[in-house]
Order: C-alpha cells, then sequence, then structure tokens
C-alpha cells in the first residue's frame, strides 16, 4: 500500500476510471451482442436499429477514450456488413 498521499490518490482515481471504462466496454458489448442475436434471428429491422445503437454506443466510448476510433471503426465497419449481408 502506497504511504504518499498524491499516490494513494492516483490509486483511488485509476479504480474510479477503470470502473468506469468497464462499464462503458460492457455497455458496447451487449450493444453488438443485440446487433449479432438480430441477424441470427433474421429480424432485419432490428438488426438496423440495434446497428444505430451499436454504432452510437461505440462512438460514444471513442469520444470518451475507452477505444481506439480506428478500433471503433473496424468494429462498426464489420458490423454493419454483417447488417448488409442479410439484405
Amino acid at each position: 500500500m502506497a504511504n504518499i498521499k498524491s499516490a494513494k490518490k492516483r490509486i483511488l482515481v485509476n479504480k474510479t476510471k477503470a470502473d468506469r471504462n468497464k462499464a462503458i466496454k460492457s455497455g458496447v458489448k451487449t450493444a453488438i451482442k443485440k446487433v449479432y442475436a438480430a441477424i441470427e434471428s433474421g429480424d432485419q429491422a432490428a438488426a438496423k436499429t440495434a446497428l444505430t445503437a451499436a454504432t452510437s454506443a461505440l462512438d460514444k466510448a471513442t469520444k470518451k477514450g475507452v477505444y481506439h476510433k480506428n478500433t471503433s471503426a473496424r468494429k462498426v465497419s464489420r458490423l454493419s456488413l454483417a447488417v448488409n449481408k442479410m439484405a
């Protein structure tokens, strides 16, 4: 355990940020799973709405610095490709 006040604060701040990042990543993963579930069920309208929600969640996560912009772009590209293949 740290003895210096600033080191103690860093531990607390890092824990807070890690918890926030974990929550955001979890939400993005859930949104992505909903897209793939809609694709599996064959419901194109649900897949498109889920894709919109997943894209929004990924963009917000990228804006907050949880994901790198290229990672986010890659995930969005793969999702939209999967939805477009349904048609």
